[in-house]
């Protein structure tokens, strides 16, 4: 969601607040602000739009000062205005915070400040924060019980950092992640650890409800009750260079052409973890499975490889929807969560719920710091470096590869993944030959007002995935549907207008689809057709490599369509790094 940003030391801190913001841009980008401390005074200044133009059009980088916090917005109370931009003052300009996350009890908190005198600039639950250790610095006059007082009052999820104009930096967290860089030049406080990547790899992750206070002399971290506790320091192991586009135009291109090479990875160093994970798998009575939006999809698959080589029944729940089917979870279960960010809220609250009733945790994760990866019984890492792209791409593929790993193991190789493995990343990389092509389909597609993508059996999580690219990326309607579903509702919808992607390669699945092909071509639709086999059906061929494993097809037909969503992207003058409306990582309910 939001990204926040705190920093004590001895560099100019406004070029480097505004420098981490740019890093932590996928996590909101709907407004930018920053506040300095200088002389004992708070300067704030802040904007709507991207940092890269609020930077240009406020100059924050001329604002003095070695102590200050930031913060980029994802809109969830308030609209997308300069009042609402973070960060916020209480009544007067001696606090100021920035928060990530939603205080659900902040309309109670506002009608009970208000009543004290307090006067609200903004329609946002986070300005009650300030005003809260506003009052409560007035009471106390001390920096750590206002916080704790505060932290108290306040109910959901949170993450903030506040600074006063004395020089202390504060902050805390609850289930919202809040992390402490430690570099030579000084202290930083960050939503991720991308804020900082580039300065430090030395990190202490908070522990929920944790209070760390960083005043003149020193840095401190204390529990709810004000005692004083140690948290582990950690060297983090992503890569400055990952960040990077390099010779990309966008993040998401890179990232897309990282997937050979992300694929080719997988497993490699999670060897013993994966027999710890497969234990887990064999030994359990009843095996859920659960993700939000592109993860949501990888466990569509994972539930069908499961079943059909594993052997292995197992149940998938959108993540948002599991706290109403518990009724089938007890303490014989198995939960398989999938967060690239391990933060997701939903995701968190699906575990948490199965946690409840004794079910087993695991989970396959990008960050073996996360939330998610801290509360699981067993959890694996992707590694595929951090994805800056809002649109999921290579965590897709990394997650799936997993997956079929998992699988395969689980069957003792008959799922042939493993084996065919080095023959994949050639695919892959092979599917990546393809872009000039595609983006020639992107400027045909350009005019295109609903595009249906269609698939069956295990290709059919595919074209959700595929449908659910160009939407983020495109603002195009798309649908993912299943093929034998056509004649059942959707084909009532389709005219000569309607741009329809059969996803078929030349499977047991491959007949049937042509078909429903025949089907919809009849109807006026034009038919673009994914395959490593040519028809004369398709109005548009999008060629994909044949490989001899057809069970891990997903892995390479995924790919053109991510690339068509980007260049569909392009043509309509759309970044998509950044798509309207969306966050990289969804850490509210």
């Amino acid at each position: 969601m939001c990204s926040i940003i705190g920093y004590k030391g001895q560099l100019i801190v406004a070029p480097v607040l505004v420098d981490s913001l740019k890093r932590m841009e996928y996590r909101g980008y709907d407004s930018v602000g920053i506040a300095t401390i200088n002389n004992g005074k708070i300067l704030l200044k802040k904007g709507v739009g991207k940092v890269v133009d609020v930077n240009k059009n406020l100059d924050l980088s001329s604002m003095d000062g070695h102590i200050g916090i930031g913060h980029t917005r994802w809109a969830t109370h308030g609209g997308v205005t300069e009042k609402n931009a973070h960060p916020h003052y209480g009544c007067t300009d001696s606090i100021a915070i920035v928060h990530n996350g939603i205080i659900e009890n902040h309309s109670e908190l506002m009608e009970e400040l208000i009543e004290l005198g307090h006067v609200f600039k903004s329609d946002t639950d986070s300005e009650v924060i300030a005003h809260l250790l506003e009052r409560y610095y007035a009471e106390h006059k001390n920096i750590k019980s206002s916080m704790i007082e505060t932290c108290r009052r306040l109910k959901g999820y949170y993450a903030f950092v506040a600074a006063f104009e004395d020089g202390t930096i504060c902050g805390s967290r609850y289930n919202e992640p809040l992390v402490i860089g430690l570099a030579d030049t000084g202290y930083f406080i960050s939503s991720d650890i991308l804020g900082f990547i580039g300065y430090t790899d030395k990190a202490i992750f908070l522990d929920n409800r944790d209070i760390v206070v960083l005043d003149s002399k020193t840095l401190q971290i204390y529990d709810q009750d004000g005692k004083t506790v140690k948290r582990t320091l950690t060297q983090v192991a992503w890569e400055l260079a990952a960040i990077d586009k390099g010779k990309y135009a966008h993040h998401t291109l890179k990232e897309i052409h990282e997937q050979p090479s992300v694929v080719e990875k997988i497993g490699i160093q999670n060897l013993d973890k994966i027999e710890e994970f497969c234990s887990i798998l064999k030994n359990s009575k009843a095996v859920f499975l659960t993700g939000s939006g592109t993860s949501y999809h990888c466990a569509l698959i994972a539930k069908h490889i499961l079943s059909n080589f594993a052997k292995i029944h197992a149940e998938t729940v959108v993540s948002s929807e599991f706290q109403y089917t518990l009724d089938g979870i007890d303490n014989s279960s198995v939960l398989l969560a999938l967060s690239q960010s391990g933060e997701t809220a939903d995701v968190l609250q699906a575990v948490k719920a199965a946690k409840n009733v004794g079910a087993k945790i695991l989970s396959i994760v990008n960050i073996p710091t996360s939330s998610l990866a801290k509360i699981s019984d067993s959890f694996l890492t992707i590694e595929c470096g951090p994805e800056i792209g809002v649109a999921a791409t290579k965590s897709f593929t990394a997650q799936l590869s997993l997956i079929y790993m998992i699988v395969d193991t689980l069957c003792n190789g008959y799922l042939g993944f493993k084996v065919n493995k080095q023959f994949l990343v050639g695919a892959l990389r092979e599917a990546l030959d393809y872009e000039i092509e595609i983006r020639g389909i992107a400027e045909k597609l350009r005019d295109a007002r609903d595009i249906y993508v269609l698939g069956r059996s295990i290709h059919y999580p595919i074209a959700l995935e595929g449908a659910l690219k160009i939407k983020e990326l495109s603002y195009i309607h798309a649908e993912g549907i299943a093929a034998g579903e056509l004649k059942h509702g959707p084909l009532a919808l389709i005219d000569r207008n309607s741009y329809v992607i059969i996803i078929n390669p030349n499977d047991s699945t491959s007949d049937n689809n042509i078909a429903s092909a025949h089907e919809v071509k009849a109807r006026g639709a034009t038919i673009i057709g994914i395959s490593n086999t040519p028809n004369e059906v398709y109005d548009i061929f999008i060629k994909i490599p044949f490989i001899q494993c057809n069970a891990i097809y997903p892995i390479i037909e995924v790919l053109p369509l991510q690339i068509l969503a980007y260049y569909l992207s392009l043509v309509k003058n759309i970044d998509p790094d950044y798509p309207r409306n969306l966050a990289k990582s969804v850490t509210v309910k």
